[in-house]
């Protein structure tokens, strides 16, 4: 058996038997030349000399699933191979190693990227706008605690951050209300409009913020955004650390994204399992009755791991097509169980037969 292995310093032939190198590609000695060669093995392209080599035998095992192209790959350890044995030594491992770091870290972000650490920004802004909400009500209810039950969320921030003083909220809503609140000082009264206004521009920054993941989730995964809707695409790509990531994932993984604090305990302490995670959100699983949900969301993210392979690998819109299939399949769930499982009764251990010696 003949393994083809690509080191930094070549692409070696080796009989697996004897360990004997057979044939040989040796990189380059310029650093520069090994950094670009090296930065397109890491972006998982095949190289000349490895396709070269390869087809000088008829069969090739590889080591590495990168080279699956040209053989079965196989697990093989190549650490016998010296590059101070072919001539290359530390100094140019160190200079190509440098420029490896350059190349890849100049190279252009992906797009899916992107929304990874835009929808771990969002997360940021909602935590950041919730808190200071808080802050403000519990602030400004002492002035105009009747305010909280008129208007909720960013309104409520607005009439403040706008209008101010009770009395000035109260004549733009146009309502009769007599308030218990306390009376505030002109100072106090311009620092509650300030931290307002800072909870307004949250808000605002919050929904530009969904308005351009919509638009990246939509753009990389127009799959993914057809059998779900772009917000719960974003966040599986999120959670996975990226869309290729994303579709390499088996779909059991990809139904429980988003519920590993549920999975550990469940580990830890034995208590039941996670039938879903993030996908929760999806209506055709929080809408169902609980003893369709775990069959619906295995279903659901079976066909968004499809969709995943196809958006990472650039494949033809087959969106319409899986969503089709899966509510089929959601009908056929809920034509098979359409009541809950009978519980099963436990069947009773006899009590052991109490030891020791009856009184007398």
């Amino acid at each position: 058996m003949t393994v083809l292995v690509s080191k930094w310093f070549g692409i070696f032939l080796i009989d697996e038997k004897s360990g004997k190198v057979i044939g040989k590609r040796l990189m380059p000695k310029d650093p520069a030349l090994i950094a670009e060669k090296l930065a397109a093995m890491q972006r998982g392209s095949v190289l000349e000399e490895e396709r070269e080599l390869a087809g000088t035998v008829p069969k090739v095992s590889v080591s590495g699933a990168r080279l699956s192209e040209l053989g079965k790959p196989i697990f093989y350890d190549s650490s016998f191979l010296d590059p101070k044995s072919f001539g290359f030594t530390e100094e140019i491992m160190h200079t190509a190693m440098l420029g490896l770091g350059k190349l890849r870290t100049s190279e252009p972000i992906p797009r899916d990227r992107n929304l990874v650490h835009a929808i771990r920004g969002l997360d940021d802004i909602i935590e950041s706008g919730n808190l200071l909400n808080e802050r403000l009500h519990e602030w400004y209810g002492m002035h105009f605690p009747e305010l909280s039950d008129i208007a909720k969320d960013d309104k409520y921030a607005r009439l403040i951050s706008e209008h101010g003083g009770r009395e000035d909220v109260i004549a733009h809503l146009g309502i009769g209300i007599s308030s218990i609140g306390a009376d505030v000082g002109g100072g106090d009264l311009e620092a509650m409009m300030r931290l307002a206004a800072s909870v307004v521009r949250l808000y605002e920054e919050k929904e530009r913020m969904e308005v351009y993941i919509s638009e990246i989730a939509t753009e990389t995964a127009p799959n993914m955004c057809a059998v779900i809707d772009a917000p719960l695409s974003a966040r599986l790509i999120s959670l996975a650390g990226g869309l290729g990531r994303l579709s390499t994932l088996p779909s059991s993984t990809v139904q429980l994204l988003g519920a590993e604090k549920a999975m550990f305990r469940h580990l830890r302490s034995g208590k039941r399992p996670p039938k879903h995670g993030v996908i929760y959100q999806h209506p055709d699983v929080h809408r169902s009755p609980y003893w369709q949900r775990g069959k619906i969301a295995r279903a659901l993210a079976g066909k968004i791991l499809i969709a995943a392979k196809i958006d990472a690998n650039d494949g033809e819109f087959r969106g319409d097509i899986l969503r089709e299939e899966f509510e089929t399949r959601v009908k056929d769930i809920r034509e098979r169980y359409p009541e809950a499982p009978k519980k099963q009764k436990s069947q009773g251990v006899p009590a052991k037969k109490r030891g020791g010696r009856r009184g007398r």
